[in-house]
């Protein structure tokens, strides 16, 4: 299977689970608005999510993912897949035990953890009880979801992508059922959406689990011990958690300002506008990284450095074809999409016009998001997790530097500006690194490549300018004709960009049929 159609094995199921996430979003902007329930529940919901980035999708994934392919080789073996499956069982002999120990702590300290994290809302006693509560329904989900983040890794070590990559929109489904089903005043939603969200998480587990029988993985649960493989992922988690936890805390400082010093509401604009930021980054991002790290693995396992390069700059290359415009269309259309979505009922003209200028300045960053998920793999795969811990310290100090200096002047959108300048600091840091200490270059084709999606994205902007202006009008109505004109308008602007992006030959025209198919 090419690095193409793997992309879009991931990335095709992922876009599957963001359509559902935004009718789930467009619920809760409809249940719950922007005020104390949704404020509330956003934070418990970031607390678990918090974690999972940072051990589940950061650290346990770095580490176990490139050991368990190095032991699976670059030719898969009975011998081969028996070592690496015994690793596993040795893995999950420690991580099960963790987690449940870890659950029981922050259940026991949910009250000063939320109290932290929320400043105490400034003494709003009722607002801090509800997000406790609601803290404690959700944190459950961690467990679940890093025990199916371990069979994920093991499914996408052996090339099984799509049972895992579908695995979210179970999380999605489960959260639409409770606020359509659920709750009549917006804190009895909060609650049942809450409650939810655990449950999906028993849901995620099973349905990935059933996957990995069927792939014939099979983990036992011995007693855990010390194997020399088991330190040697002990030792790579410490840096790769410290390094997620960077980058997850710059996420925490910006929910901990906008809730102590930013009226109410600053959350929820935030989330939302993050929410559609996250679209493309999710879809292209998270599939790219998911992609890499398993393959280069097991081709520098082989010794194949070059093929290692080739990979990345592809990945590259699929990257920016994908992004470039998604970040282009986030920024100029940013009002229209958020109005067409959210704007109903508790989520006011307001609420869209703030949360639009927060998604304008979070897509300045979104190229610098992705590239960074192509580039990271390549020090994960040679084991080197320390290096990129350095710059997401960097990054770090400089996020919360600009937070301090922006908020006061530019509240809210201040936080996503400094969010997006430490996002290109960390990949310019990122890529100088790796040239530096592997080698690594952007091959010709990329630079040209990129410069050609570029130029497909100026005519791409063109056509959206052209259409707002002379359908703007029809974004001020309410319904159907919204939507139609925000269908009219993506799909103006994307086929403009597709047409000029296949004429110059952008990226190799078998590349873009994969991806416009999602073949598998």
């Amino acid at each position: 299977m090419s690095l193409g159609k793997r992309i879009s094995t991931v990335g095709g199921f992922t876009l599957l689970s963001r359509v559902f996430g935004f009718i789930r979003d467009m619920l809760m902007a409809r249940y719950l608005g922007a005020g104390m329930a949704s404020d509330a529940f956003f934070i418990a919901f970031k607390l678990p999510n918090f974690f999972r980035r940072l051990f589940a999708e950061g650290a346990f994934s770095v580490g176990f993912v490139p050991l368990y392919s190095r032991l699976l080789g670059k030719e898969l073996t009975p011998e081969s897949k028996a070592a690496a499956d015994a690793f596993a069982g040795q893995v999950l002999s420690w991580l099960l035990p963790i987690l449940l120990i870890f659950l029981a702590i922050m259940e026991a300290a949910m009250v000063p953890v939320m109290l932290g994290l929320s400043g105490g809302f400034e003494g709003d006693a009722e607002k801090l009880n509800l997000t406790v509560e609601l803290g404690r329904y959700t944190f459950p989900y961690l467990v679940l979801i890093s025990l199916m983040t371990f069979f994920t890794g093991m499914l996408n070590a052996v090339d099984r992508f799509s049972a895992a990559a579908f695995a979210p929109v179970i999380l999605n489904l489960c959260m639409i059922t409770a606020l359509i089903g659920f709750g009549e005043t917006e804190v009895e939603k909060a609650r049942y959406l809450a409650g939810a969200v655990s449950l999906s998480g028993l849901a995620q587990l099973m349905w990935v689990f059933v996957a990995a029988r069927r792939a014939g993985l099979n983990v036992s649960l011995p007693r855990p011990k010390l194997s020399p493989e088991v330190r040697e992922l002990f030792r790579v988690i410490g840096p790769a958690a410290l390094g997620a936890g960077i980058v997850q805390i710059n996420l925490l400082i910006d929910v901990l300002l906008a809730a102590r010093f930013l009226p109410e509401g600053s959350v929820s604009w935030l989330f939302y506008a993050d929410r559609l930021n996250q679209l493309p980054l999710g879809v292209i991002g998270v599939a790219v990284g998911t992609v890499l790290l398993p393959g280069i693995s097991r081709l520098l396992a082989g010794g194949d450095e070059s093929g290692a390069t080739r990979q990345q700059n592809r990945a590259i290359e699929i990257s920016l074809f994908l992004t470039l415009p998604s970040a282009v269309a986030l920024a100029l259309i940013a009002s229209p999409i958020i109005a067409t979505l959210f704007e109903r009922n508790a989520f006011t003209e307001a609420d869209t016009a703030a949360t639009a200028a927060a998604l304008v300045v979070y897509a300045l960053g979104l190229p610098a998001y992705v590239i960074a998920k192509a580039l990271t793999p390549g020090y994960f795969a040679r084991k080197d997790t320390k290096t990129p811990v350095r710059f997401a310290t960097i990054s770090l100090v400089i996020n919360t530097g600009l937070n301090l200096v922006l908020i006061w002047d530019f509240a809210h959108v201040g936080l996503a500006l400094a969010t997006a300048i430490a996002a290109w600091v960390n990949v310019i840091m990122l890529y100088v690194g790796l040239k530096g200490r592997y080698g690594f270059t952007l091959a010709r084709r990329t630079w040209v490549s990129a410069l050609k999606c570029l130029l497909a994205c100026g005519v791409m902007a063109a056509t959206l300018l052209a259409y707002t202006h002379f359908f703007g009008a029809m974004f001020d109505a309410d319904g159907s004709a919204r939507i139609l004109h925000l269908v009219l308008m993506i799909a103006a602007g994307g086929t403009s960009y597709l047409i000029v992006a296949v004429l110059t030959r952008a990226i190799d025209t078998g590349e873009i049929g994969t991806i416009l198919r999602g073949r598998r």
